[in-house]
């Protein structure tokens, strides 16, 4: 899965509890070895000391040997039967020719390292009790088979060889055979014999029970741990995946779980819709009440859309108020007619409040192979998908009513377009893509050229002009609109500059500046010092601002104005009627023209009452000695009603609409062009 949460969720998941179980498992293997190896290098220790004595003593008893043939003294042989030590005498064919006890030795032999001999010695493991045997250069303790014995009452007369009255020790006898290399007299076997008493073996059963034990609660410490891991790994688990409002589900759980599901085979056969439902009139419940009782009435949501949920259906709590819902459907209208009837129940889920839902749609539609069978879906990116869901809902306006919209191609279209404006935004002011274009402004009187406003289009590689309209909203959005701003100051002062020095009839020409441009404390000095790197004279720049603007930051607006026409820029306020004017920003705001918008001359009161209000605001705007400007202005009974009430200048397709710069410029000095369109 491609998104963070995801990969969030997996990391926590497989931390901590798989450390444990390899910690686990690694301690128990070296334990293990440790625990075998030592007791093994132990018992080889103890061995190899207790039989190089007896090496010692069958040595000696061979050196007697040699003599009494040496000296053909049958006396001395009789000493070594003196030893009471189980011996024989081969020749060099190995065959015996004198013996002493009994002859147990065993198949197995082989040559061993004894401390404090240089030379190897030839050992044979007993045939009876042969639990001591020669293996890779050692002498070897058979532990199992010895410790079967030792808890088995079998040859138990064997075990208890001595008894020593004051201590009552029982002594134990392990016997393995050493033979003596004679040379040409062929060799000398002697029984040698470990022994240890029956408390010493307990004693050293005892010491490794406790080791084992040692290990073994080393080995549960780490399990317990492990365990304790992976219960507080479930609890973080179930923490990352919970809302701390609602203390369901939250929005990372909906993209993990939801992608999930929706990649398993059994979910290819059905259809699904992720919708993000907002709970409209959240924020105003909250401040009529309370956050705490907000948080009530979502958790209420929350339980009665999972009350309504089928198999492999969810829902979770994104944030604020609203909830992001996975459904199964059959058709549009099924799901239309579903989400109506859930949203109707939400609505009525307090008879004392009002509450509106609205829902933005995705549709996830079944995947088929070429003879129409469902596929299993591999590639779900329920991010986008969210966001898509949160888009077809935003389409529906501002309102506050319920109301369901679904994502369709024409959104996906727009958003392609806003990626693509985007992504070209830059790359097109370094490009001089963007192209200034000038709509005249007459004297309504004389019909002479009184000024110009300047718009922008964008002269888009294979598209041709596109107008503002498609991507100024984009601008003003993510913050590009500043550098438009400048880009159009700097190309408008540019051309009045040229005119100036060409001897043309200049006359002065207004620039938008977006209302995201007064944050800047300096947006004053950042237009001063452009226009005058330029060097065109400050009265030909009019700096237009929108109504709007002016229900932001009022001191701040004060202050640029009043920079603005400290530095001999005219200011002038567009749009004047557009929506809900505010005169006091004609008290408090010393501007220079005041444009009345369109709309003025549009709609059904746009008569006798539109007159009358168009008039008065002529009136006010003369009498705080600013210029009227009237634009949208299409036709003539309109230019000499504006020309009777005193109306500065007319901007409007009656006269000209937005043109190139070469076309303006042939409009310097000639008289108003014949109206365009027919007078009403």
């Amino acid at each position: 899965m491609s998104n963070k949460s995801e990969k969030k969720y997996r990391k926590i998941k497989k931390s901590h509890i798989w450390n444990s179980i390899v910690e686990f498992i690694l301690f128990s293997i070296v334990s293990a070895f440790v625990v075998e190896y030592g007791l093994y290098l132990f018992g080889s220790y103890i061995i190899d000391t207790k039989i190089a004595a007896e090496y010692e003593k069958i040595h000696y008893m061979s050196k007697l040997y040699e003599r009494s043939l040496a000296e053909e003294d049958e006396n001395i042989f009789f000493l070594l039967l003196d030893e009471g030590r189980d011996f024989l005498i081969t020749d060099q064919n190995g065959n015996i020719v004198r013996s002493n006890g009994v002859d147990t030795r065993g198949a197995e032999s082989g040559s061993v390292h004894l401390p404090g001999q240089d030379a190897p010695v030839l050992v044979y493991r007993d045939g009876k009790r042969g639990f001591i045997h020669p293996a890779k250069g050692r002498l070897t303790l058979d532990y199992p088979a010895f410790f079967r014995w030792m808890s088995s009452d079998e040859d138990l007369e064997e075990k208890e060889t001595e008894d020593i009255a004051d201590r009552n020790i029982r002594l134990i006898n392990l016997p393995v055979w050493i033979s003596i290399d004679l040379g040409q007299e062929g060799a000398f076997v002697g029984k040698a014999v470990f022994s240890t008493d029956k408390r010493d073996v307990t004693m050293f059963t005892t010491l490794v029970i406790s080791l084992i034990a040692l290990l073994g609660i080393i080995l549960c410490t780490i399990l317990f741990a492990g365990i304790r891991n992976f219960v507080r790994q479930k609890r973080m688990v179930s923490l990352f995946f919970t809302d701390v409002v609602t203390d369901g589900h939250n929005h990372t759980w909906l993209l993990v779980k939801g992608e999930r599901m929706l990649r398993k085979k059994c979910s290819a056969k059905n259809r699904f819709a992720l919708i993000n439902l907002q709970f409209v009139n959240y924020s105003t419940f909250c401040i009529c009440h309370s956050v705490k009782d907000g948080e009530k009435v979502l958790c209420t949501i929350y339980r009665q859309i999972n009350g309504l949920l089928k198999r492999d259906e969810m829902v979770a709590h994104l944030g604020s108020g609203e909830f992001g819902i996975i459904l199964k459907y059959m058709d549009d209208a099924s799901l239309r007619t579903r989400l109506g009837g859930l949203i109707g129940e939400l609505e009525a889920l307090d008879t004392a409040h009002k509450f509106y839902f609205r829902a933005g749609v995705v549709m996830i539609d079944r995947l088929t192979d070429k003879n129409g069978n469902p596929v299993q879906r591999k590639e779900i990116d329920l991010d986008t998908a969210g966001n898509n869901a949160v888009a077809a809902r935003l389409s529906l306006g501002s309102g506050e009513e319920s109301g369901i919209a679904f994502f369709d191609d024409k959104m996906v279209k727009e958003q392609q377009w806003i990626d693509q404006v985007q992504e070209r935004q830059q790359t097109a002011l370094e490009k001089e893509e963007f192209v200034v274009y000038y709509q005249p402004k007459y004297d309504p009187k004389t019909d002479t050229l009184r000024g110009a406003e300047a718009l922008i289009r964008w002269n888009y590689p294979n598209l041709g002009l596109i107008s503002p309209g498609r991507f100024i909203p984009i601008f003003e959005r993510n913050g590009f609109i500043t550098e438009i701003d400048h880009y159009m100051i700097r190309h408008v002062a540019a051309d009045q500059k040229t005119w100036l020095d060409q001897g043309k009839n200049c006359v002065p020409v207004s620039v938008n500046v977006s209302r995201a441009h007064f944050i800047e404390s300096d947006l004053a000095e950042q237009i001063r010092d452009m226009v005058d790197e330029i060097g065109t004279p400050h009265e030909y720049i009019e700096i237009e601002l929108t109504e709007s603007a002016f229900f932001d930051d009022k001191k701040a607006m004060l202050h640029t104005i009043s920079k603005l026409k400290e530095y001999g820029f005219a200011v002038s306020m567009d749009d004047f009627g557009s929506g809900y004017s505010s005169l006091n920003s004609l008290k408090d705001l010393p501007l220079d023209v005041l444009k009345l918008d369109a709309e003025f001359f549009r709609g059904e009161n746009a008569g006798r009452r539109g007159e009358i209000v168009v008039a008065e605001a002529i009136r006010l705007g003369k009498k705080l000695n600013m210029r009227i400007v009237a634009e949208g202005v299409e036709v003539r009974d309109q230019v000499d009603f504006l020309a009777d009430e005193g109306c500065d200048m007319i901007q409007g397709f009656i006269f000209a609409k937005p043109m190139p710069k070469d076309d303006f410029e042939k409009r310097m000095g000639a008289p108003a062009p014949q109206p365009a369109v027919p007078e009403a």
